[in-house]
């Protein structure tokens, strides 16, 4: 299900500082901007364990520009509070701007039509007690989680995820810092290495035929796609199925140990006999020299010198809802957590338990110390393919 307006009107206005003080004797249940955020946060981890949705109303408008304004809110959270169970949660969606409503365990099976009611139940309830005045003033969206990312769009849905965009307000100072060290280092790189993308570039087009440049689309922050870049490694005209079906498996974990022949077992997670790959794709895989292109994509903002690896399109379908967390949290890198700790021999979940580690801990010296951990766990490293 996506997302649905129920009213027609469209506000942006933001209500003035008398919102805040008629919410200062907020009713029983109505909670503060940053304790619903966390909220939200919470119920997104419940969902991905339980797999049981929930839904989330927003409801905007002018609400406190005026004395009589300040009573209709009193007429809106009076109809909410006849129309929500003791298990949802309503509060500050937005201070000043908006209030939001979350309707928890909504049952999975016949979901659309447990939402529609739900929204024909408070639009009715809401249009009972506001006059067509006040009814025309306010804006009510709604949100479901978790979003339908197979339904012809992999774009999270911001309104969801508030604590994020908080987390990014307060870190404000800090991104920017991390955002110029990435402008910095990917530029200087790129002079740095530019003899050797020179002589990559001829070993690729001598090589096999095709373009020197491998594109593809990926996803970035909150699934935007973006093209990514690599040196082509791979004959041209291949059918991506092999990796797709490869890649199901990992994601799946359906992947078993294998016997290495003196009693020792080992896994690898990537694919080590592809047969898709040329002889000096096989030498810029296990170098990673494929990778040097992307300090384009850094350079362009796409991505970061640190930060979870971009998935594909149909990589992120066979994602598990908690496994999302590592497309939405925080920008894709070159380089981070899962690479200099074990790469292609880390299980699917513990590289996602990575990524998310780096994404609630990170700051600029864990950029720093991942950085300078990279190239040893390429050199010294045996794990890439």
């Amino acid at each position: 299900m996506g997302d649905k307006v129920v009213n027609t009107r469209h506000s942006n206005t933001l209500v003035a500082p008398s919102y805040d003080r008629a919410l200062s004797g907020r009713e029983p249940g109505l909670v503060d901007e940053a304790s619903f955020h966390q909220m939200i946060a919470l119920e997104r981890k419940r969902t991905a364990r339980s797999g049981k949705p929930f839904l989330l109303m927003i409801l905007e408008g002018e609400l406190g520009l005026s004395r009589s304004q300040g009573g209709m809110l009193k007429k809106i959270l009076g109809a909410l509070s006849l129309s929500i169970r003791e298990t949802d949660v309503a509060g500050s969606y937005k201070e000043g701007s908006a209030i939001g409503v979350m309707f928890t365990e909504i049952s999975s099976e016949d979901r659309e039509v447990t939402v529609n009611s739900m929204m024909n139940r408070i639009y009715q309830t809401l249009r009972r007690n506001l006059n067509w005045e006040e009814f025309d003033q306010i804006n009510i969206s709604w949100h479901a989680f978790p979003e339908d990312w197979h339904q012809g769009t992999l774009r999270g849905n911001p309104v969801l995820y508030p604590d994020l965009a908080r987390r990014e307000r307060a870190q404000k100072p800090f991104r920017v810092l991390k955002r110029a060290m990435d402008i910095i280092g990917s530029g200087g790189a790129l002079l740095l290495f530019s003899p050797m993308l020179l002589l990559v570039a001829v070993l690729v087009k001598l090589s096999s035929k095709g373009p020197v440049l491998f594109k593809q689309q990926r996803l970035g922050q909150f699934g935007k796609p973006f093209t990514f870049l690599k040196f082509r490694s791979m004959y041209v005209d291949n059918h991506h199925h092999i990796h797709r079906e490869f890649m199901k498996g990992v994601i799946n974990g359906e992947l078993h140990d294998k016997d290495k022949g003196d009693g020792h077992k080992d896994v690898v997670y990537k694919m080590t006999d592809d047969p898709r790959i040329t002889k000096i794709g096989k030498f810029l895989r296990r170098t990673s020299l494929d990778e040097l292109p992307q300090f384009m994509n850094v350079l362009l903002g796409d991505m970061s010198l640190v930060g979870p690896r971009p998935p594909i399109a149909y990589e992120f379908e066979e994602y598990d809802i908690w496994h999302r967390r590592r497309v939405l949290e925080i920008k894709p890198g070159i380089t981070g957590l899962w690479q200099v700790n074990g790469r292609s021999r880390v299980r699917f979940d513990d590289m996602v338990r990575l990524d998310l580690q780096y994404a609630r801990s990170w700051s600029l010296w864990l950029d720093i110390q991942i950085l300078l951990r990279t190239p040893a766990a390429i050199l010294l490293g045996n794990d890439a393919f």
